[in-house]
């Protein structure tokens, strides 16, 4: 089973990206914080991130960088969810490693697609 961390910290998305993704089988671990993001994922290992780039303590782009260039984690792929839609964010979420980026409020179609895809699962 694969295992999917979700990082947001809004509860209400973490519930849709859960609701979204779970007819498909995945194990499912949430934070609310880029540092607790960081914790997970170096502890479970996780298939795929799911991330928020807005965060009260660290960007998202930040957490992804950090993940990207520590050897345990820099294999998982990370998906940039937000809010944010500009050229210059998308560009950014691609700098600091981020492997895809969907834009909130996402159709569930297009979630499961994407992370089909991220997992190699298509």
């Amino acid at each position: 089973m694969k295992k999917i961390l979700i990082v947001d910290d809004e509860e209400n998305v973490r519930r849709l990206v859960r609701m979204s993704l779970e007819a498909d089988g995945y194990e499912f671990e949430e934070a609310e914080s880029g540092e607790e993001a960081l914790r997970k994922a170096k502890a479970l290992k996780p298939d795929l991130v799911i991330l928020d780039l807005m965060m009260p303590d660290q960007w998202g782009y930040v957490v992804c960088e950090e993940l990207k260039h520590d050897p345990e984690t820099r294999a998982i792929p990370v998906m940039i969810l937000t809010a944010r839609t500009s050229h210059l964010s998308k560009k950014m979420g691609k700098v600091s490693g981020g492997d895809e980026y969907l834009v909130k409020p996402f159709q569930p179609q297009e979630l499961r697609a994407k992370v089909k895809s991220l997992l190699g699962l298509e």
